[in-house]
């Protein structure tokens, strides 16, 4: 029953933030659009932005650490592929492989699909240009990545360890790393507020879909066990 319940917060959770983020998608490009990017080009929510901007300035070292620390999501992405294919290759079957893991490769897929999709469809640029060139800026990437990616690190050690201290660890980690990756983008400068708060929407309701997809296998596995 609780599990149910689970299943069913998270669904409506994520269905909502999704939901959200597609009406933010749309004000964005719809609410006091000025040319007030780069060779000015529009961006939404102009007068919220200009004044946000103004107010944190431009702070590139900031920038370029969270640029690099932008690979850290990247290698939780690669760890928890070769825990997938190890499984893959003792098993010998796709199928096999645990089903909060396949999920999980699916949930980065998505993340990774939502990022090239606003690559190749620019909402907007970035409010400085990046080594001379005019970047897309909606949703901030980085953000996307990190709050796609560090809270299933956090979910996966849950499910996986029996120790509570390394799941402590673990959460504090992911909470003060992801924090301190949305607040150094938020500030420094080379993004729109707005671009922020897509990609937060868009971030967190990937990630509630996905709780809510194992959610419902782990509610399917007994069923399954029974009727073998």
């Amino acid at each position: 029953m609780r599990e149910t319940e689970e299943a069913r917060r998270n669904l409506v959770t994520g269905m909502v933030l999704l939901a959200t983020f597609a009406l933010w998608t749309t004000l964005v490009q719809l609410v006091d659009v000025q040319p007030i990017g780069q060779r000015s080009t529009d961006v939404g929510f102009a007068t919220l932005n200009t004044w946000f901007h103004g107010m944190t300035g431009v702070h590139m070292a900031l920038y370029v650490i969270t640029d690099w620390l932008g690979l850290v999501p990247v290698v939780v992405c690669l760890g928890f592929g070769a825990l997938g294919a190890v499984q893959l290759v003792k098993r010998r079957s796709l199928l096999k492989v645990d089903p909060d893991m396949l999920l999980l490769g699916v949930h980065y897929i998505l993340v990774a699909s939502a990022y090239l999709v606003f690559e190749v469809v620019p909402i907007n640029y970035r409010p400085i240009p990046i080594d001379g060139v005019m970047e897309a800026s909606y949703p901030s990437s980085t953000t996307l990545l990190v709050l796609g990616v560090m809270p299933t690190l956090r979910y996966q050690i849950e499910r996986r360890s029996g120790s509570s201290s390394l799941r402590m660890v673990v959460t504090v980690f992911v909470a003060a790393f992801s924090a301190f990756m949305v607040v150094g983008r938020l500030v420094s400068g080379v993004h729109w507020l707005t671009d922020i708060v897509g990609s937060v929407l868009l971030a967190t309701g990937l990630f509630a879909m996905y709780r809510f997809a194992v959610a419902s296998i782990d509610r399917s596995l007994p069923a399954q066990g029974m009727e073998e």
